[in-house]
């Protein structure tokens, strides 16, 4: 949203940091040891696996916190050991262990991304030092803005069997993008070929209701033909005050065997999110007199009649046809549709410390909506080469997305008065009949894409391929000014290659190449050129217990230019946005550890650990408003013998410093959040093999922090201690 004030980031502090092998040698110390324990001759429990035939990537039904293969790198089925980039699938079983019931709860759980929010429904999602931008649906590119939120960041969980999550750049399947990650979210399938019926109930402090229901059947006799609804209503208020949200989520799919080698499938998702008081922005850092404010939590900005509304839908048709060689071709069509309607109120300056005036008031009402049609194509298989097996994937993919957001001005605001009397009962303007253009822009993106995975010798691997992208976008800015015209193309080369040191370890290095087209401007009005670079990883993977354990190394390095930073005190000429400059000569270094899966029979655990440093060409550190290190962990254990009906576990979410520049009643001031540890805890009871009980407390130990703070010389405080009960029954 040009007017929604779009995060701007400030850079000053220098620092140096060099990568040690200490972190990778406990992390592999760590699985070595989880695998000596599993050949001490403990048994093994069962497993129950729900797959799809000829599917090995579903992990709904699994029980595990890794999964068996993904295709979310280079678009071929490989081991987490196999493929040469950090990857992360938050299995459907972690999903359901940490309650988590939107995206943001997903990526703020994922090993090296972090999560800023900008007021209460927009967050941005980071890896590396860089915003996110590239997002897939069953494999599908889409990309969104964050200004113009329209319910992405608020999608349930409930419909997807995984979220994968692939760091670095991810040119070959998504083509344009930030080196940072590509977040890919795989549905649900109708896979049973019995009736199966998931339901639950749940109840949380802050007035949290929440109803689940997920149904599968076959359709036809022999189960050839399977349907499946997934179904969620969830009412909740907030930690802040006056805020409430309605959520009902529907999603339906139907997969048909048409032969025994040929497989349909049909789908539709929808989710309505409907807020009370949603704010925009947050509140003063500073009085007037330039004192810090340290108001209370549960202070809200919003007005009792702002929301910020959000409908998202879509429908997908997918035709599988596997051959008798082991080939594989799928086309995939799909259109999605995201709707905002937002009336909010912005509230700016700073306050008396005694009279509570001197703030201001921005009404305003945006309304639009984001349409997207892709088709996809994609064949891959093995063949044989000088006596070896090796595989092949090719495909290409085509999108069009369309974005048209309105603004209507407020007619006459009230003045702000009293805020330190604040309680949201400000009068809601009256609005123009007019509507003026927010943004408007269509995009077209083409990608054909291959990739080869070569046997060279039994232990070493070559993965060569590359993808040729084309970005077309038309667009203006508000009030129909700042037409943008982009028709840009580019080779994204992508490599790796991967040696087996024995049968538990595997080395690799990869790389991959950056193009993104920008649609910033620099203080003259003129556009930043496509940011170019290259990305490095190298690092060891381990595999352990028939692939119930993962466990991965990893250093990188990423090089750019072009990359868009904030022009701090300028404005693009005629308009109401920042301006910005193109770093050049920009790069970001740093590790990655994590391992993830069964340590031993009744005990998952999924963990993380990352850094990262950047700075431009001038050796000045860069996006300081982002977490250089991070921790995540959660892990659950099945209590033995008698007690096995109960599993317990908890996790860890700990975050370095970050800080930035703001603008204050003193002038340019440095403004942080120090680094800061969240506790989570969970356990679950099961009555019977149908019934069971299941308690999820957060921020156990009701930590006060900052989620956002400098976002336009504001602060946001995340949210307080939270507890649900869900009750769950399962046929």
């Amino acid at each position: 949203m040009q007017d929604s004030r779009p995060a701007g980031r400030q850079f000053l502090v220098r620092r140096r940091f060099a990568l040690r092998r200490t972190p990778c040698l406990v992390l592999m110390a760590l699985a070595c040891g989880a695998a000596a324990a599993q050949d001490s001759g403990v048994a093994t429990l069962p497993t129950v696996q729900v797959l799809g035939e000829g599917d090995n990537t579903t992990t709904e039904g699994t029980g595990s916190y890794t999964p068996r293969a993904t295709a979310a790198s280079t678009g071929l089925p490989l081991t987490l050991r196999e493929t040469p980039q950090s990857v992360t699938v938050v299995t459907r079983q972690r999903m359901e262990d940490e309650n988590m019931l939107s995206l943001v709860d997903v990526m703020s759980s994922t090993p090296g991304i972090s999560v800023q929010n900008y007021d209460s429904e927009r967050y941005s999602f980071n890896a590396r030092g860089f915003g996110i931008s590239n997002y897939m649906y069953d494999g599908v590119p889409t990309n969104f803005e964050v200004g113009y939120a329209a319910g992405e960041s608020s999608l349930d969980p409930i419909i997807y069997d995984r979220v994968e999550v692939v760091r670095g750049a991810t040119g070959l399947m998504s083509g344009t993008g930030n080196p940072s990650a590509s977040v890919n979210l795989v549905r649900k399938h109708a896979n049973s070929r019995e009736f199966a019926a998931d339901m639950s109930v749940s109840v949380g402090n802050w007035d949290t209701y929440r109803a689940t229901v997920d149904l599968s059947t076959p359709l036809s006799a022999s189960g050839n033909v399977r349907g499946r609804i997934v179904s969620a209503y969830q009412d909740n208020h907030s930690y802040l005050d006056g805020y409430q949200n309605e959520k009902k989520i529907f999603y339906g799919v139907v997969d048909a065997d048409i032969t025994s080698r040929t497989t349909l499938s049909v789908g539709f998702n929808y989710q309505d999110n409907d807020p009370k008081r949603s704010n925009w922005g947050g509140f003063p850092l500073w009085y007037a007199d330039g004192g810090r404010t340290d108001w209370v939590r549960s202070l809200n900005t919003g007005a009792d009649w702002s929301s910020w509304g959000s409908t998202t839908q879509g429908a997908f048709a997918s035709l599988e046809h596997r051959f008798e060689n082991g080939w594989t071709v799928q086309a995939v069509g799909s259109h999605s549709k995201n709707e905002m309607d937002a009336k909010l109120l912005y509230l700016y300056g700073w306050p008396d410390r005694n009279t509570g005036l001197g703030m201001g008031t921005s009404p305003a009402w945006y309304l639009g909506d984001r349409k997207q049609n892709s088709v996809d194509l994609k064949a891959s298989g093995p063949f044989t080469l000088f006596g070896r097996r090796h595989e092949a994937v090719v495909g290409a993919s085509f999108n069009r997305q369309y974005a048209n957001f309105d603004y209507r001005e407020a007619l006459n605001a009230a003045p702000m008065g009293n805020f330190l009397d604040w309680d949201g009962s400000y009068p809601e303007p009256d609005w123009s009949d007019t509507s003026v253009t927010a943004s408007r822009y269509t995009t077209k993106q083409t990608g054909w894409y291959g990739a080869l995975r070569l046997n060279l010798a039994d232990p070493l691997k070559l993965i060569v391929g590359g993808r040729y992208a084309t970005w077309k976008t038309d667009s203006v800015g508000f009030g129909g000014g700042d037409h943008t015209a982009f028709d840009k193309s580019e080779f994204i080369p992508y490599a790796g290659l991967l040696y087996d040191l024995n049968e538990n370890y595997t080395a690799y290095v990869s790389y991959t190449g950056i193009f993104n087209p920008q649609s910033y401007q620099d203080r003259n009005g003129n556009w930043l050129d496509p940011l170019e670079g290259k990305s490095y990883e190298a690092g060891i993977k381990g595999e352990f217990l028939d692939g119930k354990l993962n466990a991965s190394a990893a250093v990188f390095q990423v090089e750019q230019d072009n990359v868009a930073q904030a022009d701090p005190g300028y404005m693009v000429p005629g308009s109401v946005n920042q301006a910005y400059t193109a770093a050049q000569g920009t790069r970001s270094r740093g590790f990655d550890l994590e391992v993830s899966g069964e340590v031993m029979p009744g005990w998952n655990l999924a963990a993380g650990w990352s850094h990262w440093t950047a700075r431009d060409g001038d050796g000045n550190a860069i996006q300081t408003d982002q977490p250089r290190s991070l921790v995540r962990l959660f892990t659950t254990y099945q209590l033995p013998g008698d007690w096995n009906r109960l599993t317990v576990g908890g996790g860890v979410n700990w975050q370095s410093h970050v800080y930035t520049i703001a603008s204050g009643p003193n002038g340019d001031e440095r403004v942080g959040q120090g680094s800061y540890a969240i506790t989570n805890l969970m356990a679950r009871y099961r009555f019977n093999r149908n019934l069971s009980a299941q308690l999820n407390v957060n921020n156990l130990f009701d930590r006060k922090y900052y989620s956002q703070i400098g976002f336009y010389s504001q602060g946001a405080w995340a949210a307080g201690r939270s507890a649900m009960l869900t009750m769950r029954y399962q046929y």
